[in-house]
Parts: structure tokens; C-alpha cells; sequence
């Protein structure tokens, strides 16, 4: 891997990627910088600019699509306005080391058509369905204020966003399975290392 590489992250909600991603992160032998994405929408309590997100608004934005550097970017439209979301090549420097990324698999498709196909190393989490509903149902119980509903969409895009239809279009090599979080981080932690 003489010039960097992106590790991106993908898995259905519950699936771990969250705790995955960040253990990769924690080793220090991968290396691996945090892409952080960018978005217009205001900041919130506890939040730093440049770690959660970078805060950007919509001028912001479109001096970045200008100079080309929006790579992929979805719009949400909220009760407070539209807010964006993208990702964004400033501050992403191959030449001076790997990164990794959390995403969708549509994202990483715009990730690795722009930067090519040996930039990008996909890695996928997967894991059964019954057990990651009941992972979500457990989490969300201990909220003050549940929110079911939005839990059963987020499980039912799932099964669109990551269908085996789509997963067959991003030429994944392999898929990793988080029934053992220990075992599942070391064996991508490994094949990373054989990626190199």
C-alpha cells in the first residue's frame, strides 16, 4: 500500500460497526485517520467542530462542489429546513496515510469511484438478522423515550439499503461476521494488514 488507502466500514444498524470502527481506529499499528463527514446542520450541545462533523453551511458547501471536492452528499429534509450531509476530499491526503470511514454502500460506491478501486477497501459487517432487532430493541428500552417506530424503519432500510442485490455490486471479497465482536475486529484487523 505505498500510497493510503480507505478503509470503509459498512453494516446494517445494530450490526456492531459502530464499536468496530472505532477499535480500528484505536490500534495503533493500522494508523487509520477518521474521515470525518461534513453537514449544514447547526451544531448541537457537546458536539465539536471536526470531530463529530465539520459544520459547514450551504455557501460552504457550494465552494466545495466548485472546487470538486464534494464527493457524495444526501439531503435530508427536517422540520427545521433541509440539511445536508457529504463527504468531502478536503483534508483527505493519501500521500500521507490510510483513513477509514463509516458508510452506506452507496456512498462507498461514489468513494471508490473517485478516488479507484485500489483506494478503497471495503469491509462488511454482517449479522443475523433476529439478533440485531433484538440488539436495537435492548438499546433503545434503556432511552427515556423510546422511539419503536423509528427503530422498525431503520430495519426495514436496512434490507433495501443492503440488499444482497446491492452487496453484489460492490465486489466485496469478503464479509465479516459479528457474532464475536473480539474475534470479528482481529480478523479485520488482520486482513487490512494482508491488504496492504
Amino acid at each position: 500500500m505505498g500510497m493510503g488507502r480507505i478503509v470503509y466500514v459498512m453494516g446494517k444498524s445494530s450490526s456492531g460497526k459502530d464499536t468496530i470502527y472505532k477499535a480500528l481506529l484505536a490500534n495503533k499499528e493500522l494508523a487509520l485517520s477518521p474521515v470525518v463527514l461534513y453537514t449544514t446542520r447547526p451544531i448541537r450541545e457537546g458536539e465539536r467542530d471536526g470531530v463529530e462533523y465539520h459544520f459547514t453551511d450551504e455557501a460552504g458547501k457550494n465552494l466545495l462542489e466548485e472546487a470538486g471536492k464534494v464527493i457524495e452528499s444526501r439531503t435530508y429534509h427536517t422540520v427545521h429546513g433541509d440539511w445536508t450531509y457529504f463527504t468531502s476530499s478536503e483534508g483527505i491526503d493519501l500521500a500521507a496515510g490510510d483513513y477509514a470511514v463509516i458508510g452506506t454502500p452507496e456512498s462507498y460506491v461514489k468513494v471508490r469511484d473517485y478516488y479507484g478501486d485500489d483506494k478503497v477497501l471495503p469491509i462488511y459487517i454482517e449479522l443475523d438478522d433476529g439478533v440485531r432487532l433484538q440488539r436495537a430493541l435492548d438499546r433503545e428500552k434503556k432511552e427515556e423515550a423510546p422511539k419503536y417506530k423509528e427503530l422498525c424503519r431503520r430495519f426495514l432500510a436496512d434490507s433495501e439499503d443492503f440488499s444482497e442485490e446491492v452487496l453484489g455490486t460492490l465486489g466485496l471479497e469478503r464479509r465479516f461476521y459479528n457474532d464475536n465482536l473480539d474475534l470479528c475486529i482481529a480478523q479485520i484487523t488482520e486482513y487490512i494488514f494482508e491488504k496492504k
